[in-house]
């Protein structure tokens, strides 16, 4: 398993439009599961911090997530200038693989 996180600070009043297009059946979503490598999406909320949430975003490797940034990136970067709009700020926290004896 290889999991993607990402940070965003959603801009006063976008917080519903961002959650269904960021959510696990969003704009987003529906664009990684054209790959049959990526597994699911969560979205989360942080509750301590207004307007602040994480996306996850699961896949089967890093390499199949490499892959499909590779071959779908004008798709990509268009959707994320589409929702630009949406956030003051995002950030990449990281990217992270299951250890193979945490099975």
């Amino acid at each position: 398993m290889f999991l993607v996180l990402w940070e965003f600070d959603v801009k006063p009043g976008c917080d519903e439009r961002f959650e269904s297009v960021y959510g696990p059946d969003g704009d987003w979503a529906q664009l990684f599961r054209r790959d049959p490598a990526y597994q699911r999406t969560l979205l989360l909320r942080d509750p301590f911090r207004d307007r602040t949430y994480v996306t996850c975003d699961f896949w089967e490797t890093e390499k199949a997530y490499e892959s499909f940034r590779q071959t779908r990136s004008d798709v990509y970067l268009a959707l994320d200038k589409k929702f630009e709009e949406l956030t003051l700020e995002e950030r990449k926290i990281g990217a992270f693989e299951k250890l193979a004896h945490n099975e």
